[in-house]
């Protein structure tokens, strides 16, 4: 019954508007897109999603179109999750409740051994530093850029191997430390890693966890993420364009040996990134399923 439902009110124009969500039934740690179409008099605003705004932004690549990207935590549990897409209508403002399908991804679990002093620090200026950094880096994610510098599908930062892919629970030193959140890319010291998109650099520093450090602001709450590198050539607020050089990859932070790791965040929200660029890529920047 659940599914007929869903399709019901997955392509449907009851509302006054057209809309689609392409991918009705997801996992935890993933990305729903929503299309809509154009429609006389109506200004299309946000996807909310309990407390949290999903900006509904124009196609850069089709005039008309519009799009939403609602991510979905990794904590997140199974459940048919409520949509309000908000809009205007001949100067009111309304809602439109819509539906799509949370389910559980089959994520795997690995064990690690690092430096014990990277599991659970002790000193107080290292809690500091690491408090202040998580910090920093939430103002960041949380931030929606009202611009979109997107016009080209993504490429992958670096052509390599997948070491260790997105969600899987990670044992530290045979304590659980959570999941990972991003995939991970085999990668010898000193080599160059790409911008995956157009952006701008809001981030080029040096941190506890994630040792070298670059992220981008592709516009419309999309980051993307490059850790443990050991050498910068960009700086922060930097425009960078789809396959520059970001720096060099390396073993700063918390690693047990030289790779990338590479992630994305959606207003804040940690998604798989391969998934959502290959979301992307065949449904709005009209690329290469990677």
């Amino acid at each position: 019954m659940l599914r007929y439902l869903l399709f019901f009110l997955c392509v449907t124009s009851l509302f006054g508007f057209n809309f689609e969500i392409v991918n009705p039934d997801v996992a935890n740690g993933k990305t729903a897109l929503i299309r809509f179409e154009k429609q006389k008099g109506v200004i299309f605003k946000d996807i909310r999603v309990g407390k949290k705004n999903f900006p509904i932004f124009e196609n850069p690549l089709k005039k008309g179109e519009y799009c939403a990207l609602v991510a979905f935590s990794y904590y997140d549990k199974p459940a048919t999750k409520e949509l309000y897409a908000e809009y205007e209508e001949n100067g009111q403002k309304k809602e439109t409740l819509l539906f799509l399908h949370l389910h559980a991804g089959a994520y795997k679990k690995e064990t690690i051994q690092v430096d014990p002093s990277k599991v659970n620090p002790k000193a107080p200026a290292v809690k500091k530093r690491i408090a202040r950094e998580y910090a920093q880096a939430m103002q960041i994610y949380n931030h929606v850029s009202s611009k979109n510098y997107l016009r080209e599908p993504f490429i992958l930062p670096i052509e390599s191997s997948i070491t260790s892919e997105f969600g899987k629970a990670r044992v530290y030193n045979g304590s659980l430390r959570g999941y990972h959140s991003g995939t991970d890319f085999r990668a010898k010291v000193g080599t160059p890693i790409k911008a995956a998109n157009d952006g701008r650099v809001v981030l080029a520093q040096k941190r506890f966890y994630s040792g070298g450090t670059v992220v981008l602001d592709h516009g419309k709450g999309i980051y993307t993420c490059y850790f443990h590198m050991s050498k910068f050539d960009v700086k922060k607020d930097a425009l960078v364009k789809r396959g520059d050089i970001l720096g060099l990859s390396g073993e700063s932070g918390r690693v047990t040996g030289p790779h990338l790791h590479f992630s994305a965040r959606i207003n804040g929200v940690q998604v798989d990134p391969l998934q959502l660029i290959t979301l992307m890529n065949n449904n709005i920047l009209k690329g290469n399923n990677l």
